[in-house]
């Protein structure tokens, strides 16, 4: 895989590079919420500026259904961006039409456009690969060289990530080049003990990487809304938390797995529990009530794992030498149950190992709860990307890159 170095030796002066970032950042009525996936790319789009390139960046944002629609629109980051830069940033408002290729067409060299949401075409992610190509020809228009920097959509075979590499001589960011160098410390040579924490709401979406993390860590701590399924397989009463009932038997095999394999599974021993979930805009005081994991009442709800069992995670992860955590404890978006989740990054934050935030709502929680940034070994800006890496998937962005 070549990368940005490469192309910054090789000399961009004048030449038009595509960078397909992530600025799928989160939005609350137009406004930023969280700006770290644009603050993550900004060394990559600082370093082509500096060296005289036209840059010109392109995103998704949400799932608009592959037609404009205002409440998707990557102006806010584009206005972001500019801001970060300290410099006028273009906007077109097309991906492919007279807009985009007037703004790009009035770049001077070390100037910056952002393009609009790819996804407002439906031939970003098509799955026919005519309608893809097609896609991918007219972007290809657009500029020189390409450039992926864009880690949290590197697993999807879209246009702008999978196909369009193939039209331009490609080069890898920054950014993805970090990503990559990270998951390598979590699958090959691994410094032990490696724990993981794993949380979020559904089992589901976890199931294939504890599958290849049985053959691999040390530790699997269990919280937030999937860790019922587990509780619920060993029987107990788990009231009206989230449950996955169809999942059971395989959770149940994985626990049968873990046991003969000797990585150690630990579910919680305690959980805040209520009869009504928060309400997430007003934030007002949750009425809730301290229950052992095992005696949930049947017609409440675990919202955060409880004190016992934030003590117990700590002491799990005290002694890691290498830490992955992918997804929250509880509903961190309320302070009366982001204790649990605080508590592992805490626990991070102590450790002297080598700790990867991996992605998603972990990444936003660390930011949300006030956390340096610093304090952690890594944050990734891509959650799925990351946890199909650790499943051992090919990732289309990636293989594009390498070609």
């Amino acid at each position: 895989m070549k990368t940005i170095d490469e192309l910054l030796a090789d000399g961009v002066s004048g030449k038009r590079v595509f960078v397909r970032a992530d600025l799928n950042v989160p939005l609350a009525d137009g406004t930023i919420t969280d700006d770290g996936r644009i603050r993550a790319v900004l060394p990559t789009i600082k370093a082509l500026v500096d060296a005289g390139a036209k840059v010109v960046v392109a995103s998704h944002l949400g799932r608009p259904k592959g037609a404009p629609d205002p409440a998707f629109s990557l102006l806010p980051a584009a206005e972001r961006l500019g801001e970060l830069l300290d410099a006028p940033v273009a906007f077109a408002q097309d991906t492919v039409g007279p807009a985009a290729h007037d703004a790009v067409d009035g770049l001077q060299p070390g100037q910056v456009a952002v393009i609009e949401n790819l996804r407002f075409n439906p031939g970003e992610t098509a799955k026919d690969d005519t309608e893809r190509g097609e896609f991918a020809d007219r972007l290809a228009a657009l500029a020189d060289v390409y450039v992926g920097d864009g880690f949290g959509a590197v697993h999807r075979k879209h246009a702008s990530v999978f196909d369009l590499p193939k039209r331009l001589p490609h080069y890898a960011g920054y950014l993805i080049a970090t990503e990559v160098g990270v998951l390598k410390k979590l699958t090959e040579d691994v410094k032990r003990p490696y724990v993981v924490a794993l949380g979020g709401a559904k089992v589901s979406d976890k199931l294939a990487v504890i599958d290849q993390l049985l053959g691999k860590a040390d530790r699997l701590l269990i919280g937030g809304g999937m860790a019922y399924t587990f509780l619920k397989a060993k029987g107990h009463e788990v009231g009206i938390s989230l449950l996955q009932e169809d999942q059971i038997p395989v959770v149940t095999e994985y626990m049968e797995r873990a046991e003969k394999q000797g990585v150690e599974l630990v579910l919680p021993v305690d959980v805040l529990v209520s009869r009504e979930f928060p309400d997430l805009k007003t934030k007002a005081p949750a009425d809730y009530t301290v229950v052992d994991a095992d005696k949930i009442p049947a017609d409440q709800e675990g919202l955060d794992i409880g004190p016992k069992t934030r003590e117990l995670y700590a002491s799990k992860l005290a002694d890691a030498a290498t830490v992955f955590w992918n997804g929250p404890m509880g509903v961190f978006e309320h302070p009366d149950y982001a204790q649990g989740t605080a508590a592992v990054a805490q626990a991070l934050v102590d450790s002297n190992g080598f700790t990867v935030v991996g992605g998603g709502d972990s990444a936003a929680a660390v930011r949300t709860l006030g956390f340096d940034e610093n304090a952690f070994g890594h944050i990734s800006t891509g959650g799925g990307a990351s946890l199909e890496y650790l499943e051992g998937k090919t990732l289309p962005g990636l293989a594009a890159l390498e070609d």
